[in-house]
């Protein structure tokens, strides 16, 4: 079915895959223009779109951003503002899906992690999207609501400060060495378009007030990942551990269970590390 959607972050990394996704299904897309921490300009922007579903992208996502006051300013009140908004509506849509993300989970013996699994965030990005989640449920009789936790994943115009596009921007210019942080952590690295094709089920076929894990259950180590870009590429990368990129709150395995999310959506292709990975690419690089 098609829908009348309003997208916010439709400028950002995944928004803009999920734009063209969801224009390619046939959906009307809205980007929203009003800062979402200004809710005056929220709701009028709101009341007179009327959309039929929401999908809630825009946040600040970098773990390391300078201003944690604007965790709490954009992830959570700007949340409340849409929320808001969308609860005023005469009449509602027919789903509104938040992206969270999986960093509530925090560090925690289960793995591969589920729903059902207590969130604990260790860091400032992780605790504003448990309070945005906590928040939303004030809303779950006003609005059909479907959050998901999507785990790491990565794509072409990710933003560089993140860690795969710079281990590939390193490789494909044969850099000779690169500074990392920590490096024994383990991660899904899935690819942006297919957690934005599993956005778009979810506002088909996901429950309202339910919460969903968007990952495939197949983690790497960051060893892995160079070691496939050497292979990949013929370089060899000298890989040095700069200090001050060290993050003492380091969530060091993210690996999730996707039962919940394949009970819903049914299998979904999805791509190999090494096509994701190539997907970042500029051009096939040039053999040593």
């Amino acid at each position: 079915m098609t829908q009348r959607l309003l997208l916010t972050g439709a400028d950002g990394f995944t928004g803009r895959i999920f734009l063209d996704q969801a224009c390619a299904a046939g959906h009307t897309v809205h980007a929203l223009q009003a800062d979402l921490t200004d809710p005056l300009a929220v709701a009028s922007e709101v009341a007179e779109l009327q959309p039929s579903a929401v999908v809630h992208l825009a946040a600040i996502s970098f773990v390391a951003h300078a201003d944690e006051s604007a965790f709490e300013a954009v992830n959570v009140q700007g949340t409340q503002n849409l929320l808001e908004a969308l609860a005023r509506l005469g009449v509602m849509p027919g789903c509104v899906l938040l992206a969270s993300s999986a960093n509530v989970y925090g560090n925690c013996l289960n793995s591969p992690i589920s729903e059902r699994q207590p969130p604990a965030p260790v860091n400032h990005y992780a605790r504003s999207k448990l309070e945005m989640e906590t928040m939303a449920r004030a809303y779950f009789d006003r609005l059909p609501i479907v959050i998901t936790r999507p785990f790491n994943y990565i794509g072409p115009g990710q933003a560089p400060q993140f860690l795969i596009p710079k281990l590939v921007d390193h490789f494909v210019r044969r850099a000779p060495r690169v500074e990392l942080g920590n490096l024994d952590v383990e991660r899904e690295f899935n690819d942006v378009r297919w957690v934005c094709r599993s956005y778009l089920e979810l506002l088909d076929k996901g429950l309202a007030g339910e919460i969903y894990n968007v990952c495939s259950g197949n983690a790497y180590a960051l060893q892995t990942v160079i070691q496939t870009l050497t292979r990949m590429t013929g370089h060899t990368l000298q890989v040095d551990v700069n200090p001050a990129f060290v993050r003492p709150n380091e969530v060091h395995r993210l690996c999730g269970d996707p039962s919940k999310l394949r009970a819903c959506l049914g299998p979904l292709p999805n791509y190999t590390l090494e096509e994701t990975l190539r997907s970042l690419m500029p051009s096939s690089p040039p053999l040593d």
